[in-house]
């Protein structure tokens, strides 16, 4: 390493200097970026690369330091389409549902008080009706997403003994969320019946012994069998489990609580078609089609919910005072045969192509002609999924902008204009296809809009 090159690398102290005694985070969190900056400059120095002064030096790692030390939880406006984007926190949460829960929540909460007795309370006591309420079962029980719920489930019901499973419902969720292996961490023995693509009712009746203790049932809601196929319906299943006495769950995961075909979307079974069927239990997610924060939502019959409830495995899996408000006043979206407008996730979802044309209509006409020059940008109809594994089978039509370049470096060029978008202080993330850059608006907020523009205008 130059010596010459070393003395150009400010001291730790120097950039503590520099940036002053208002420190907007712990000054150790503060030089441990500082550290790592000027490790760069010192691998450059090692290697004769180095040729920036020691100011320049200075003011670059104080400006980078800067940016690090801002929070890295960041309100993003999200281009992609998808609704219930896993990467962004699944379903966005709206600003009125926001609002109650922070007046709720600011100070201290009866979380665990009967303020009409003085006596202690129970957590569960603010969500358990609502839920018996709209999914018409005996109550609810949530923990902290679905895979919890369905390993307390399951660990409750069966454990150490069977638990049949079609083959062909041995899904695999993002994340390794696996059928078999949620089985086998709750302590139970798997029993698989019939074949991918067939299962017969006579499959399950075959197995059924007396150490049977749980039909599982699962939704395939993340991907799509056609052709030479056979499933046993979830009300066969329900009628042989009250035959043989033995309890049935269905996993559902997506979670829809309306009819989603009476707002323009394509059709997902309800939770409160599978409580028709006559299943003892099932578990959903809460920040999929329900549109609330992460969680896992049990409901069924009060002999299952009873057994679950004290299961000490529930203690460690149980929600917070913050996930219990924000699913309360989810909760409180849903009316009789519909979900307000305060749901975000579903306002989203069920926003019409028409209504974004007209939108983009109106954004495009207030970006600079430059830009459109530059970018040759183009109003397109476009087609998205919902997420998370939810709605897989059909598309949903959207609107999009498209960007390109023309000449050499097209790729290069769109991907620098993708990654400028995602790195402003308000950060647009959409997705690159074919050599063109696309922000689609299915999933942005109406007060997204003006920031958007000043976005595309300066980028």
């Amino acid at each position: 390493m130059s010596n010459k090159l070393y003395k150009e690398i400010p001291s730790v102290q120097e950039i503590l200097q520099e940036l002053g005694n208002d420190l907007p985070v712990h000054q150790n969190y503060i030089v441990k970026k500082i550290r790592s900056e000027i490790a760069k400059y010192r691998n450059l120095a090692k290697d004769n690369k180095q040729k920036s002064l020691r100011k320049e030096i200075r003011e670059e790692i104080v400006n980078s330091v800067k940016l690090l030390t801002n929070s890295s939880l960041r309100n993003v406006i999200n281009g992609t389409g998808i609704v219930l984007h896993t990467n962004f926190g699944r379903a966005p949460i709206g600003k009125k549902v926001l609002q109650n829960v922070t007046k709720k929540l600011t100070g201290y909460v009866n979380l665990e008080v009967d303020l009409q007795t003085g006596k202690r309370g129970d957590r569960l006591n603010h969500l358990s009706d609502l839920l018996a309420a709209i999914t018409n079962t005996d109550g609810g029980i949530i923990v902290n997403n679905n895979a919890a719920a369905v390993l307390l489930a399951l660990n409750t019901l069966a454990e150490d003994k069977e638990v049949i499973v079609s083959r062909g419902q041995e899904v695999e969720i993002g994340g390794s969320f696996r059928i078999p292996d949620i089985v086998e961490k709750s302590n139970c023995k798997l029993v698989e019946v019939g074949t991918t693509n067939r299962t017969h009712l006579k499959d399950y009746e075959k197995v059924i012994n007396k150490n049977t203790a749980l039909l599982l049932w699962v939704h395939t809601s993340n991907y799509v069998v056609k052709g030479f196929t056979k499933s046993v319906s979830l009300k066969e299943l329900a009628e042989l489990g009250k035959r043989k006495r033995i309890p049935v769950l269905a996993d559902l995961g997506s979670g829809a609580l309306i009819n989603l075909s009476d707002h323009g979307l394509p059709e997902e079974i309800t939770v409160q078609e599978i409580v028709k069927s006559g299943v003892s239990v099932i578990t959903f997610s809460g920040d999929k089609l329900l549109g609330g924060p992460q969680s896992g939502v049990i409901v069924g019959k009060n002999s299952a919910l009873k057994k679950i409830k004290s299961n000490p495995l529930y203690r460690a899996l149980r929600c917070d005072k913050f996930i219990i408000a924000l699913m309360e006043e989810t909760l409180r979206t849903y009316k009789s045969d519909s979900v307000s407008k305060d749901n975000l996730s579903n306002t989203l979802l069920q926003t019409s192509q028409k209504t974004l044309r007209n939108r983009a209509e109106k954004l495009f006409s207030e970006i600079k002609l430059s830009v459109k020059k530059r970018w040759k940008i183009k109003i397109i109809d476009s087609t998205v999924e919902a997420g998370s594994g939810s709605l897989p089978e059909e598309k949903i039509e959207s609107i999009a902008l498209q960007f390109s370049s023309q000449g050499s470096g097209v790729r290069g060029q769109v991907e620098e204009l993708a990654k400028k978008f995602r790195t402003r202080t308000n950060p647009v993330v959409g997705y690159i296809h074919k050599d063109m850059y696309y922000v689609d608006l299915k999933a942005i907020l109406p007060e997204q809009y003006p920031e958007l523009i000043k976005t595309i205008n300066e980028v």
